[in-house]
C-alpha cells in the first residue's frame, strides 16, 4: 500500500523584505510536512516566523515582501508558482484562513451575513439569496452562536470577541476547504473562551474531517490540540515531531526552554524559568545556529555552521549539534 502524500509540504522556504537597510529575512529556510486529518502545531516566540509561514501559503504576504526560495506543495501543486487568478481559486476556497484578531479580520461596514454572503457566491457554494441564507444559518449554528438571525444582520462591532472569533471560523469554513490555517486563534480573547474556541475547532476537526495548521506560541494549546508540532526560531524549524515525543524528550535547547518556562503542579511556588536574550531581527547575519547567543549548551561550532537536521527517532528530529555523532562535527547548510 502506497504511503500517504502530505496534504501540505513546505520545502526550504525563505521569504524577504527589501528595506532602506538591506534585506531583511523573515523566513531562513522552513520544512515541514501536514498529514492528511491531523492538527500539526507551528510553535515559537513572536518574531519567529509562524505569520509568515501562513501567510505566504496563502499568498498573502504583505509588499514589498516575496518568496526568495523553496516550493509549497498542496495537493501535489506549488503554490509558488501560480498565478495570483490560479491561487484565488485556492485561497478561501480549498484552504481556508482564521486570522489572529477578528476586530481587524472582519470588515466593519458589512454584517456578518453579507461577509458570509460573498463568500459563499465568490465560490459558487450558493446560487442565491433563499441557498445563502440557509446555508449561513447553518454555519453560524454549527459554530455554536446563538441567535442566528441577530448575529447573521449584525456588524462585527455589535458582537462580542468570542462571536466575532467563531463568525470568522463560519466565514473561513463556508467553501469547506481542506485544509484549516488558524493563526493564534485566541490570542485576543480572555481564558474562558479561548478554551471554548480550542474545543470548537476540535470538534469541527473530527465532524469535517478537517486537516489543521495551528500556529500559537502556547505549548499549553500544543499539547492538548495538535497530534503532531514543529517549532520555529528566527525564520527555520528547529525541531519537528509527535507532540508527545517533544514533551518528554524535547531535542533542541530552544525547545527544553519553552517547556521550562510553562507553569506546571510539580513547580508550584517555584519561579518560572525564562528564555534570556531575544530573537534576532531579520536583518541580523546568521552564521551559525540563530539560537547560539541564547543557549546554555553552545559549542563552538554552533557559532559558525549552521546545523542540519538530526533523527532523535523515526518521527522526531532536532537541528542541534549537540546530537551529531561524537567527534564528527555536522556539515550547515551555509548562512543565508
Amino acid at each position: 500500500m502506497a504511503a500517504q502524500q502530505p496534504l501540505l509540504q513546505i520545502e526550504d522556504l525563505r521569504v524577504v523584505f527589501p528595506t532602506p537597510l538591506g534585506i531583511s529575512h523573515a523566513l531562513r529556510g522552513v520544512d515541514l510536512a501536514v498529514e492528511p486529518g491531523e492538527i500539526f502545531g507551528v510553535v515559537g516566540e513572536s518574531g519567529c516566523g509562524k505569520s509568515m509561514t501562513a501567510r505566504a501559503i496563502m499568498g498573502l504576504i504583505p509588499h514589498p515582501g516575496r518568496v526568495a526560495g523553496g516550493r509549497i506543495y498542496f495537493d501535489g501543486q506549488d503554490l509558488v508558482q501560480l498565478s495570483g487568478r490560479a491561487m484565488r481559486r485556492i485561497r478561501g476556497r480549498r484552504i481556508g484562513m482564521i486570522f489572529q484578531n477578528p476586530k481587524q479580520a472582519l470588515n466593519p461596514v458589512f454584517t456578518v451575513g453579507q461577509q458570509l454572503a460573498l463568500v459563499l457566491k465568490h465560490h459558487g457554494i450558493a446560487r442565491n439569496g433563499a441557498e445563502v441564507r440557509e446555508r449561513s444559518m447553518a454555519l453560524l449554528g454549527e459554530v455554536g452562536l446563538p441567535q442566528t438571525e441577530r448575529v447573521l444582520n449584525a456588524y462585527p462591532h455589535q458582537l462580542s470577541g468570542g462571536q466575532q472569533q467563531r463568525a470568522m471560523i463560519a466565514i473561513a469554513l463556508a467553501t469547506e476547504p481542506e485544509l484549516l490555517i488558524a493563526d493564534e486563534p485566541t490570542t485576543a480573547l480572555d481564558v474562558t473562551i479561548q478554551a471554548q474556541i480550542l474545543e470548537l475547532l476540535d470538534r469541527l476537526q473530527r465532524e469535517r474531517g478537517l486537516t489543521i495548521l495551528l500556529i500559537t506560541h502556547d505549548m499549553g494549546v500544543v499539547a492538548t490540540m495538535c497530534d503532531r508540532v514543529a517549532v520555529l526560531y528566527a525564520g527555520r524549524v528547529v525541531e519537528q515531531g509527535q507532540v508527545g515525543d517533544i514533551f518528554k524528550r524535547p531535542g533542541h535547547p530552544y525547545t527544553q526552554g519553552l517547556l521550562a518556562a510553562l507553569p506546571t503542579p510539580q513547580r508550584r511556588g517555584q519561579e518560572l524559568e525564562t528564555i534570556p536574550g531575544s530573537v534576532p531581527g531579520g536583518l541580523a547575519d546568521i552564521p551559525g545556529c540563530a539560537f547560539a547567543s541564547r543557549c546554555p549548551q553552545v559549542m563552538d561550532v554552533c557559532r559558525s555552521q549552521v546545523p542540519s537536521m538530526v533523527p532523535l527517532s523515526r518521527s522526531h528530529r532536532a537541528a542541534c549539534f549537540l546530537h551529531a555523532p561524537t567527534g564528527t562535527p555536522q556539515e550547515g547548510e551555509g548562512a543565508t
